[in-house]
Order: C-alpha cells, then sequence, then structure tokens
C-alpha cells in the first residue's frame, strides 16, 4: 500500500488512513505480551497508553489517576472528564508529530509502546451497563411505516415529539469480528393461526451510531440538552442485528425482545467530538417544534458518510448501502436530554444507539428489510446472486468517515459474519 510521505507524524500512515493524526481514537488492546491495555490507534499502529504512561510520558498532565490505562475498559479514563481526555490526546499528537523527538528514538520504549495492528487483538472497548436504541432517522420510521401500516400514516403521531427509543439488552453487545449463530425463536408463518418455533428466516442488519455516556448523573437530576454532549465521551459504529420475523409476532404490545437481544456489534474505536468538530453541521428543521427541555441551538448534527457491505464466504464483496449520520431527525444531544428527563440516571459507559439511519435514496436504505423492501424487491450482488435477508456465512461490514485537511477520520471496521443456527 502506498504510504505518505512524514508530513504527518513521523510513523507511516498509509494513503486515506482512517486512523490520521486528526483522529486519535481510544480502544482496548491485547497487546503483542498478552498484556491487555487502554488504546489509541495511527495508521496501523495501536498505541499502549499504559506503556506511555510508565515511561513518564504523562507525568505533566494533571491526571488524577495514571493507573486508568491499566484497566480492561475505557471507563475509568472516561471518569477522568473532558480536560483530561484532551491533554492526553493533545500529548499523543505531539509525541508522533513529524518534528517531534520523544519516544522516537528510543528503541526499548518504542518496541512497548507500538503494536503493529495485524499483532494485537481488538477488544470490547467499554464496560456497556445499560444500552438504549433509539428510532431517529424519519426516513426508517417512514419506511417501516408504509410497510407495516398504512402508507398515509406512515409515522406514529408521537414520532416528530419525542426521540422514540427503548431500552435494549447490553451483555449482547459485542465487538467487531464477532462471529453471531442464526437466533431462532417464535415466528408466525404467513397465512398461519400458529406459531413455531425455529432459525430466524429473515436476519438483518440495522445500521447505526451509537454514542458512550460519561458523567453519570443523579437519580432525579435530568440531563438539560445544552450540556448534554458533557455527558458524550465519543461515537462508534453500530450494527444492531435484528431477526425481522421473529420480531415481528412478538413486538406487539411490548416492542421488540427476542428478535434483538440475541446480538448487536460495536467498531473497536471510540472517535472523540473533539475529533469530529470539523463535521459537524445544522441538523434538519424540525417541525412541529420541539417542547423546551429538547430545543438547542447550535450545529448537533454531523456528516459522517456511512457504508454497508455484504461479504459472501467466496470472499467477494458488494456494498448494499450508503447512507450519511446527516439523515437522523433527532441528535445526540436531544436524545440523551429525553433519556434523562424523567430523572433516569445513567452511567459512565452506557450505550445509545440511534436507530437505523436511512436516506431518502434507496440505496441509502439502512437495513435489509427496507433495501428489499420486506423481500419483495432482492439485492442483486456482484457475482450475480441475489439477497432478500442475509444468509448464513455471510459477513456484514460496516465503515464510517469523513476528510479534512487531506487527512481521513473513521472508525475502523464493524464487522460481523452470520453462522448458521445451533
Amino acid at each position: 500500500m502506498k504510504k505518505e510521505k512524514n508530513n504527518q507524524s513521523w510513523l507511516e500512515i498509509p494513503a486515506n488512513s482512517e486512523f490520521s493524526m486528526l483522529n486519535i481514537p481510544f480502544g482496548v488492546i491485547r497487546n503483542k505480551f498478552g498484556k491487555v491495555r487502554c488504546a489509541t490507534r495511527i495508521g496501523d499502529f495501536a498505541i499502549d497508553l499504559n506503556a506511555l504512561a510508565d515511561y513518564s510520558y504523562f507525568d505533566d498532565l494533571d491526571l488524577s489517576d495514571i493507573t486508568v490505562f491499566k484497566q480492561e475498559s475505557l471507563n475509568a479514563f472516561i471518569d477522568l472528564g473532558r480536560p483530561a481526555w484532551k491533554s492526553v490526546r493533545k500529548r499523543i499528537i505531539e509525541i508522533f508529530s513529524p518534528g517531534s523527538e520523544m519516544l522516537r528514538h528510543e528503541p526499548e520504549e518504542k518496541d512497548d509502546v507500538l503494536h503493529h495492528i495485524s499483532e494485537v487483538k481488538e477488544l470490547m472497548p467499554v464496560f456497556i451497563r445499560d444500552y438504549t436504541d433509539f428510532y431517529s432517522s424519519m426516513q426508517h420510521a417512514v419506511n417501516v411505516g408504509k410497510m407495516f401500516r398504512d402508507p398515509d400514516k406512515a409515522l406514529l403521531p408521537n414520532w416528530k415529539h419525542i426521540p422514540v427509543g427503548y431500552h435494549g439488552r447490553a451483555s449482547s453487545i459485542f465487538v467487531s469480528g464477532t462471529r453471531v449463530h442464526r437466533p431462532k425463536g417464535q415466528i408466525l408463518p404467513a397465512g398461519s393461526d400458529t406459531p413455531l418455533f425455529g432459525p430466524t428466516q429473515s436476519m438483518d442488519f440495522e445500521l447505526e451510531m451509537a454514542f458512550i455516556s460519561a458523567h453519570a448523573n443523579k437519580p432525579g437530576e435530568p440531563i438539560p440538552v445544552e450540556k448534554a454532549e458533557d455527558h458524550i465521551f465519543g461515537l462508534v459504529l453500530f450494527n444492531d442485528l435484528s431477526a425481522r420475523d421473529i420480531q415481528k409476532w412478538e413486538y406487539v404490545p411490548l416492542g421488540p425482545f427476542q428478535g434483538k437481544s440475541f446480538a448487536s456489534v460495536i467498531s473497536p474505536w471510540v472517535v472523540t467530538l473533539e475529533a469530529l468538530e470539523p463535521f459537524r453541521i445544522d441538523g434538519p428543521v424540525q417541525d412541529p417544534e420541539v417542547l423546551p427541555y429538547l430545543g438547542c441551538k447550535g450545529k448537533r448534527s454531523f456528516d459522517i458518510e456511512l457504508e454497508v457491505f455484504l461479504r459472501q464466504d467466496n470472499g467477494q464483496e458488494t456494498r448494499v448501502c450508503q447512507s450519511n449520520m446527516k439523515h437522523l431527525y433527532w441528535n445526540m444531544a436531544q436524545q440523551l436530554a429525553h433519556q434523562t428527563a424523567n430523572g433516569c440516571n445513567i452511567s459512565t459507559g452506557d450505550l445509545y444507539a440511534s436507530g437505523t439511519i436511512s436516506g431518502p435514496e434507496a440505496s441509502s436504505f439502512g437495513s435489509m428489510l427496507e433495501l428489499s423492501w420486506n423481500g419483495t424487491k432482492p439485492i442483486r450482488l456482484q457475482d450475480g446472486t441475489e439477497r432478500k435477508y442475509i444468509r448464513d456465512y455471510d459477513t456484514i461490514v460496516m465503515k464510517g468517515f469523513n476528510s479534512v485537511k487531506g487527512q481521513r477520520i473513521g472508525f475502523g471496521e464493524c464487522s460481523v459474519e452470520i453462522l448458521p443456527s445451533v
């Protein structure tokens, strides 16, 4: 692969790497010595933050607990607060900038700090205690409403007034690279009044973004919408896998259960709001005007290109969706303000997913349900075969990125392979 000249860093960074010097995400790795450590990534190098701390590179920073990088999740680091996140990020940029002499000529230190990405295992970045899945893309909500309700009344009356969401299951959220068995559940066959139990025939992905929360609030203490971003550490890609036939039978009256709880997948690197600042944009006009507790000013949406690829077991890969985070009607600040408006307390490391992100064009629909229009319009793949839903041994790969100053900022891959039912 072509390498960039050292105009970004004294590390070699592949052209179009999503982990440029403007990114500096945070994650957790098992390093080449078998130790689990907090890390960041630049180009094809994972950088052991605990090793940097051991070699005193953070000693002059105002960090109340330097041992946070030895933990097996980012939660303790997140608890240090935004000033700590920003100072560590700034120091990492200083260390690896082109003119820096720090670390560069220290072979022993470099061996402990730098690990080629092929030598490490990317792990779950945070311990997720709670998980909320929102329903914040209007096009997705309209598409589902047209398929399963009156097309002239696709949106339910509450949809433009509240960020609709439900409380999902945190224990079955896994990191990218996970292999998931096709779930079983109750399914009502077409034309039947009696359900059967068996593997889902409608395995689906949902293209979502999710944010990781920070700074717990007290029970009964709402987070104002204007301060909500103070409680957001960063973002990940999120694939909320869905068994549509199981979900269809169970979701009335209480909503998704077994059709959703078997597995969801996140990308391993948490990209900070500081890295995403260049991509802030105005959100859509919200009409009717939202209630005051949800009203927010400024650029609260983000221009992040999103792609979904279906990789067959023969290695052929087809891009099946191209969307953008900007298509969300409800932004993250509104989601978190609504989550806590009733006094709900949040925890550091909680995950809040956007819901499926669908754009206005058919190619930008963020699920197989929409792309195949509930199986009536099969998707044609590169080799000429078709898909209505995901087959066994298909791998779904999600990507998200944008560029600024010639440098790309992205999330890496969020991938999952579907295995046969057990």
